[in-house]
């Protein structure tokens, strides 16, 4: 899919994913109003910037997380790095003490990354953490993706209404498996699709 998110970052952020993941996670889930996204994004506020703010104003009070944000750009720009998303996406959201996040965590994470309005994790949670700690690491997640490489399908449930009922997402039948927006699901360890890189997005913007 088009990045379209990346045209409102400068090009050169692309080499620095681990540094834009480190200033999310500075900020502990702390919201931002469209003029603080506008300073955190180093541009100023127009019509494209409402729309992506609007896209991830999901409880409609103005305020956006900005590390959804992160993870959506992510994704759009690297499709053929899903890992490297929720490794990414973990950084931002781990408790400190122990690098792991909880169930409602997951959730926000994978709804995010599969761009659709609400998701059940529990399943999936419950299955790769088999010790029943209530905590996920990175390292499991990625060991359960590698076994389980269609763990989207199997133990994944959504309502496919969308981002703010995006027009592009399929509406919800009932049974149905989880679908995306544009965002990208396939977490398969293997990573052989062509990325497309903010510079490509401005191009074809102009």
């Amino acid at each position: 899919p088009e990045c379209r998110d990346c045209v409102l970052i400068p090009r050169t952020w692309r080499r620095y994913w681990q540094e834009f993941g480190n200033r999310a996670r500075k900020m502990e889930g702390e919201k931002l109003g469209l003029e603080a996204f506008a300073h955190y994004l180093d541009v100023p506020v127009s019509d494209m910037l409402r729309d992506i703010f609007s896209l991830f104003n999901e409880q409609e009070d103005n305020m956006i997380d900005i590390r959804e944000y992160v993870i959506a750009l992510s994704v759009v720009c690297r499709p053929a790095k899903t890992l490297e998303t929720m490794k990414l996406a973990f950084r931002m959201f781990e408790a400190e003490e122990d690098s792991a996040i909880t169930v409602a965590e997951l959730a926000c994470i994978l709804k995010t990354a599969l761009g659709v309005a609400d998701l059940d994790v529990s399943r999936l949670f419950a299955a790769i953490d088999a010790e029943d700690t209530g905590k996920l690491t990175f390292g499991k997640f990625r060991s359960f993706a590698e076994h389980h490489p269609n763990f989207s399908e199997d133990y994944l449930s959504t309502d496919n209404t969308g981002r703010n009922g995006c027009p592009h997402q399929p509406k919800a039948t009932p049974n149905a498996k989880p679908q995306t927006n544009g965002f990208c699901p396939d977490f398969s360890p293997r990573d052989n699709h062509h990325d497309t890189t903010p510079d490509d997005s401005v191009k074809k913007h102009n």
